[in-house]
């Protein structure tokens, strides 16, 4: 899979346990790559994981959790989830974000 269009590829809710993020994921041997949609006023609960997570946004608003602290996240900025760490996402209007997280135990987003 050196080439990945995510417009072709399978669209799925990546984790529906905690998030509404709906889109395809591209995944390696120690990293998946997820090019996901959240609908304005949904997002994902707080919640926690063993990944190492990086989010960039590409279209859109968020609000972004990361522990105690909050922000509201724009194009071209993003947020950093080191493994073990309580966050979440509140959609402020339609967005779409590239979500990067590290396998463990052969899973990424799929957790």
């Amino acid at each position: 899979m050196p080439f990945i269009d995510y417009t072709a590829s399978q669209q799925e809710y990546v984790t529906p346990q905690h998030s509404t993020a709906y889109g395809a994921l591209a995944t390696g041997e120690s990293i998946e790559v997820g090019y996901l949609s959240f609908t304005k006023g949904e997002g994902a609960e707080p919640h926690q994981h063993p990944h190492e997570q990086i989010v960039v946004v590409i279209r859109g608003r968020i609000r972004a959790r990361l522990g105690d602290e909050e922000r509201d996240l724009g194009p071209g900025s993003g947020f950093h989830v080191p493994p073990n760490v309580p966050h979440g996402v509140t959609a402020l209007d339609d967005s779409e974000v590239l979500s990067c997280k590290n396998l463990v135990d052969g899973r990424g987003h799929r957790i």
